[in-house]
């Protein structure tokens, strides 16, 4: 999931641990989580896969590598997009993805429910959410995707984000002070 900007540990890890990546995991296209999908892509041969609505923000890479200073990265060719619902297998464990738009307008989440387990990505984080001032952000959107498809889950899920420690869905629930935000469910609900 998210080759990341700078993937050289994760090409390590690949390598060293004789891992066999059979899919690139996409939560959203920004330059942070996406600058080192070309590299991984060459050394495991993977498919590439990414939810639609964020191909705008991944085509904007050049635009996004200028505002933070750093060297474009390769684009490479979505094989295939994810959809809400998209069960991603890996080894025993069935990852449901959640469509969660709000920080990026295609950003998706994973969760495996017999683990328990929510990669939220930057959506949620331990005591805050994900910025909405970026391009395609909506405050608005995030705070909807937050509670209808992630305070919906048991208070035990714990949560792994994008950046910072992991935390739990009922932590979140109990001491996220941004969840207590208002938002008005929009009229086409979240797809």
């Amino acid at each position: 999931m998210d080759p990341g900007e700078s993937p050289q540990p994760l090409l390590d890890e690949i390598a060293q641990g004789g891992w066999l990546v059979r899919e690139i995991l996409i939560t959203h296209a920004h330059i942070d989580h996406v600058a080192g999908i070309a590299a991984v892509k060459k050394l495991t041969g993977a498919p590439v896969s990414m939810h639609r609505l964020d191909l705008p923000l991944y085509n904007s890479l050049p635009d996004q590598a200028a505002w933070v200073g750093s060297p474009v990265p390769e684009l490479v060719t979505m094989d295939r997009w994810l959809d809400e619902g998209d069960v991603i297998r890996c080894g025993n464990l069935n990852f449901r993805t959640l469509f969660t738009p709000g920080h990026a307008p295609g950003h998706v989440s994973f969760y495996e429910e017999n683990e328990g387990l929510l990669l939220s990505a930057d959506v949620l984080f331990r005591g805050g959410i994900g910025r909405t001032d970026l391009p395609g952000g909506n405050l608005n959107q995030l705070l909807e995707s937050i509670h209808t498809k992630l305070m919906v889950l048991p208070d035990d899920t714990k949560v792994v984000p994008g950046h910072g420690g992991m935390t739990t869905i009922g932590e979140e629930r109990r001491t996220n002070t941004y969840l207590q935000w208002e938002w008005k469910p929009s009229a086409a609900g979240s797809r």
